[in-house]
């Protein structure tokens, strides 16, 4: 139990310092845009992400914590554009002519339409290479010993973080936001 309760405060501490990285930035509003069935498909793709991304981590960390986020981008705009149409999506839909190692590029001018050189996405590449620093910087202030069972759900969380930014970071650049609700003016049933 007490291992849980370290993950879950790490994945929550984690989620703050990143929404305040990305608000900072202007790309967020200090608050975390999400929806349940872009969550749940975290839950479908986090294995095959996890098997592809640990092969990458000692030689590219950064990139192994910030493609997570691309990928929550890519089900953020599926989910928009057509969820019935693509909720069933496979992961390796996502991946581009090289597999794993273009992803982000396949998902920026394939799924987002961006251009690589747009600002948005340049924009977006700062902010994701920061926040994954930031992740990387964080993890290493717990001193986890690397390649333990604690280091692989401490980088578990970290993609799932990332990946939910991601949705947050595309569902806020396709007009997304909250508002308060004033109860009041709903229609009484």
């Amino acid at each position: 139990m007490e291992e849980k309760e370290f993950y879950d405060k790490f994945e929550e501490n984690l989620i703050v310092e990143l929404l305040k990285r990305c608000t900072q930035q202007g790309l967020l509003e200090g608050t975390l845009l999400s929806s349940e069935d872009i969550d749940e498909r975290w839950k479908e793709y986090a294995p095959h992400y996890m098997a592809d991304a640990m092969s990458q981590l000692n030689d590219y960390p950064a990139a192994a914590m910030a493609w997570a986020a691309y990928v929550g981008m890519a089900v953020a705009h599926r989910w928009d554009e057509d969820w019935v149409r693509y909720h069933n999506e496979p992961y390796e839909q996502l991946h581009g002519k090289e597999g794993f190692d273009d992803m982000d590029e396949h998902i920026v001018q394939s799924i987002l339409g961006l251009s690589l050189e747009s600002e948005t996405n340049q924009k977006i590449e700062e902010l994701l290479r920061s926040c994954a620093q930031l992740c990387i910087t964080l993890i290493r202030r717990e001193q986890i010993e690397a390649q333990t069972t604690k280091a692989f759900y401490v980088f578990a969380r970290t993609t799932r973080c990332m990946f939910r930014i991601g949705a947050a970071l595309e569902l806020k650049r396709l007009g997304y936001k909250f508002e308060k609700a004033n109860l009041s003016e709903l229609p009484q049933a």
